[in-house]
């Protein structure tokens, strides 16, 4: 018996659709954390960004550089996007591979 879900095989039927499907950026946005009282996990990470940005805010400054890193799926987008809100900045946001020649960073910028 091959195709069943239990046995890992699944067939030729994909899995993911490999491009953007219609109402995915509105469902990935609306399942985001929106503030770092929201965010879930990585306590530690949290407090320090509360303490940098609590310090920024009393200065009447943003930060001057928080640079976040890591494998996928650990949140730095989330919580680039969370210090863009509570910062009341603009952000962009890119990926790695996206960047393909030394001038691409600058020219987004």
């Amino acid at each position: 018996m091959t195709g069943g879900f239990g046995d890992g095989n699944f067939g030729d039927e994909e899995l993911l659709a490999p491009s953007i499907v219609p109402g995915d950026s509105e469902l990935d946005a609306s399942l985001r954390p929106k503030t770092l009282a929201d965010f879930i996990g990585q306590a530690k990470v949290r407090e320090q960004l509360e303490l940098v940005l609590h310090a920024a805010r009393n200065r009447g400054r943003t930060p001057d550089h928080i640079l976040l890193s890591g494998p996928p799926g650990l949140g730095k987008t989330s919580l680039a996007m969370i210090i863009a809100a509570e910062m009341g900045a603009a952000i962009r946001i890119t990926s790695g591979p996206a960047l393909e020649r030394a001038g691409d960073l600058a020219a987004m910028l």
